[in-house]
């Protein structure tokens, strides 16, 4: 990676170029904001509320997001040369993200179509699960997982839950899968929320805070949309209507790129986008699917 974190002006787009038979994830970083205090470089400390990296600057050279925060998760070139990629909410999530393969392969449908979750959770997320802002009026900034917020075995998939016989969906993860059908909402989510693209030319897409009409939410594996139609939702009130438009959220935001990481500033009316290709190298690692949760 030429980068591991950099800013987009509103609207604005950025190419990035992985390895063939890179792993890694992509994420958003919001309320971003850099410390009056210069540390010992003579510079302020660079500190996001939520996905955070702990690296204290707006590059992400090491760490991943703190939770909660919405991830893209990606697989180039892995078993039989497919990539495997998934939007996931296992560690909770902090804002929409759309990912949408493009090239021969997404024309062709099957299970290489746009996947991600397209609407602003945070202000329905249930109260134990809340990420308050400490300014604003404690309104809603992320939605923790139930593994995140209580820590127990039955919610981490871990233990003796540490398999897909155990570990199942909780009233929980169904609250953010009821939301965002095609992503994954706890460990063992696989059937309905891992996607496959044939490898080499296909291209991605990465979207923060996406406009629920970009794309069509037919042709999902399974069938499942992209939202629900029926359930969208709107600063806590839930709307019974398949026409509903969905709130971006109201504050600007620095959304990184974890591929090790990469990142763009915008407001609630841009819609930032990452396009992620690959070099072609053929000395890299394969994998089998999307990294594990």
């Amino acid at each position: 990676m030429d980068t591991t974190g950099f800013a987009l002006e509103p609207g604005e787009s950025r190419a990035l170029s992985v390895p063939s038979g890179w792993s890694g994830r992509l994420w958003g970083r919001t309320l971003c904001s850099t410390s009056t205090d210069a540390d010992a470089g003579g510079t302020g400390r660079f500190a996001c509320v939520t996905g955070d990296c702990g690296w204290g600057k707006q590059d992400c050279a090491v760490g991943g997001a703190a939770p909660p925060a919405t991830l893209a998760e990606f697989t180039m070139d892995g078993s039989g040369d497919m990539d495997f990629y998934d939007v996931s909410m296992v560690d909770g999530y902090n804002l929409p993200m759309l990912v949408a393969p493009q090239g021969a392969a997404a024309a062709a449908g099957g299970s290489c179509v746009p996947t991600g979750c397209m609407v602003d959770l945070n202000g329905a997320c249930p109260a134990d699960l809340r990420v308050a802002s400490s300014s604003g009026g404690g309104s809603g900034v992320a939605c923790k997982s139930a593994c995140e917020a209580f820590g127990s075995a039955q919610y981490c998939c871990n233990g003796d839950y540490g398999n897909p016989s155990t570990c199942k969906p909780s009233a929980y993860s169904q609250f953010f899968k009821n939301a965002c059908p095609r992503a994954y909402s706890y460990s063992y989510d696989d059937a309905t929320s891992t996607f496959t693209c044939a490898g080499g030319d296909t291209t991605y897409a990465i979207t923060f805070c996406p406009s629920t009409t970009s794309v069509k939410a037919a042709g999902a594996q399974g069938g499942l949309p992209l939202m629900n139609a029926t359930m969208v939702y709107l600063g806590g009130d839930q709307l019974e209507s398949a026409t509903a438009a969905a709130r971006l959220p109201s504050v600007l935001v620095l959304a990184v790129v974890s591929l090790a990481l990469a990142g763009a500033l915008y407001s609630s009316q841009a819609r930032p986008t990452a396009q992620m290709t690959r070099r072609r190298t053929r000395d890299s690692p394969r994998g089998n699917r999307a990294p594990a949760h």
